[in-house]
């Protein structure tokens, strides 16, 4: 490769986009210098030239500073200074000096370059401040995270999590068992399942919200995000990451508003709104199996008489503490609903009328054996009850309730107190 020609030498030397500065070592004084480092200083070129460079530099102050600092420039190939250059405005440019001597025809000379590090300054400010933003967001603002090397099962719990829980920075076991059996039973299954479906590459990211007990036993409900972020050469997930926020009180008042929409807030049980749900889904589920659908429509006898005599405030007592007797005694896979003032509904899935009979006659039997004298000395308070089934009484919902609802009304006309099954033929009585 041939060498570049001689004159070619200061055309590079001046388009440099750093300030070159010649410098004699003994006396500091500045020889030489470049236009960038002129624009630099914001000066002319006798304003530079001759001059000393400690009037530049800030940060170092007399000659005997400077020769301390000339002879850490002799003991190097590379002399770094960061400091600040005065530009003539009175401002303060920030600045990188790499220094390095040489000898020339028997002469001694200083070559610095100085580079304005103004914007890498800014730069690094900036990604400073959002290095702390990011790390307050992910362990204040946050509830917590987790860390799991799927290798060895450890997972690293961050103190945010383990406060959310209850427990000190150290004192959660940093394997996978310590967050798996704190699982609520309920919701474990899924949620594995959910993670394993996103380790496999089926979802995008794992992503759940669920139960999780924290130290004193207590369940809270939780929001928790993960993805995978390591993979080994073949490609399968070595890392998982995510965050885990505390949702127990956004969760709390969901299911509340869900609970409001759904229940009647006078006796706690299922509403009319709700029944109208339920009962198209259990039949729909009885009709598929092959099974029978119990429906049982009762209302209490003469309600109307306690609300006159004793007043509406009494007239709730006695609905809530019916309710409440009846819910007591029918069984966990039963729904029973209010379906509006004094009538009530109870849905039977698989059972058949000889079964569906045996356990209404009980609760009439419960009903009528309530004791009252703590609510105004009530009289003795019974209610009436019609039952029907599918498929024995009517094949879809409208007519299961229209056949029950003709066996209450038979319990009525036959005295009250009592138990009436649907004929198989219906015809609806007219309601006076």
């Amino acid at each position: 490769m041939k060498p570049l020609p001689s004159p070619l030498f200061p055309a590079i030397y001046q388009h440099l986009p750093d300030g070159v500065f010649l410098i004699d070592p003994d006396t500091s004084c500045i020889l030489d210098c470049n236009e960038a480092a002129l624009v630099q200083l914001g000066m002319a070129c006798h304003e530079v030239l001759d001059q000393s460079v400690l009037s530049l530099q800030k940060d170092v102050v007399g000659i005997e500073q400077w020769a301390s600092i000339a002879q850490a420039i002799r003991a190097t190939d590379n002399f770094v200074f960061v400091g600040q250059h005065r530009h003539k405005s009175g401002a303060e440019v920030p600045v990188e000096v790499n220094t390095s001597h040489f000898v020339h025809e028997g002469r001694e000379y200083f070559l610095s370059i100085a580079r304005n590090i103004s914007q890498r300054l800014a730069l690094e400010h900036e990604l400073s401040s959002r290095d702390v933003q990011l790390r307050y967001a992910l362990t204040e603002a946050s509830d917590g995270l987790w860390d799991w090397n799927l290798h060895t099962n450890e997972v690293f719990f961050s103190p945010q999590l383990a406060r959310m829980l209850g427990y000190g920075p150290h004192e959660m076991k940093p394997t996978l068992d310590t967050w798996v059996t704190n699982i609520h039973p309920d919701d474990a299954k899924w949620v594995r399942q959910v993670l394993l479906e996103h380790i496999e590459g089926q979802r995008e990211r794992f992503q759940a919200e669920y139960r999780l007990r924290n130290r004193n036993g207590h369940y809270l409900w939780v929001h928790d995000r993960g993805r995978v972020c390591g993979r080994d050469a073949q490609g399968k997930p070595t890392r998982l990451v995510g965050m885990v926020q505390n949702i127990t009180d956004q969760k709390t008042t969901e299911l509340m508003l869900q609970n409001q929409a759904s229940h009647d807030p006078l006796t706690g049980l299922l509403n009319r709104r709700e029944c109208d749900k339920v009962l198209g889904r259990q039949l729909d589920l009885c009709r598929r199996l092959g099974i029978s659908l119990g429906l049982c429509f009762f209302d209490l006898d003469h309600f109307k008489r306690v609300n006159d005599e004793f007043g509406h405030a009494v007239g709730d007592k006695v609905l809530q503490r019916m309710a409440s007797t009846i819910e007591h005694e029918v069984r966990k896979t039963d729904y029973l609903f209010r379906w509006g003032g004094e009538e009530f509904l109870l849905l039977c899935t698989d059972t058949p009328l000889p079964e569906l009979l045996t356990l209404v006659e009980k609760l009439r039997a419960c009903v009528a054996h309530i004791g009252w004298q703590d609510i105004a000395s009530l009289p003795t308070i019974t209610c009436s009850f019609g039952i029907a089934t599918f498929p024995d009484n009517a094949n879809d919902a409208e007519s299961l309730f229209i056949a029950a609802d003709t066996a209450l009304y038979r319990a009525k006309a036959h005295g009250r107190n009592r138990v009436e099954t649907a004929p198989a033929q219906l015809t609806a009585p007219a309601k006076d």
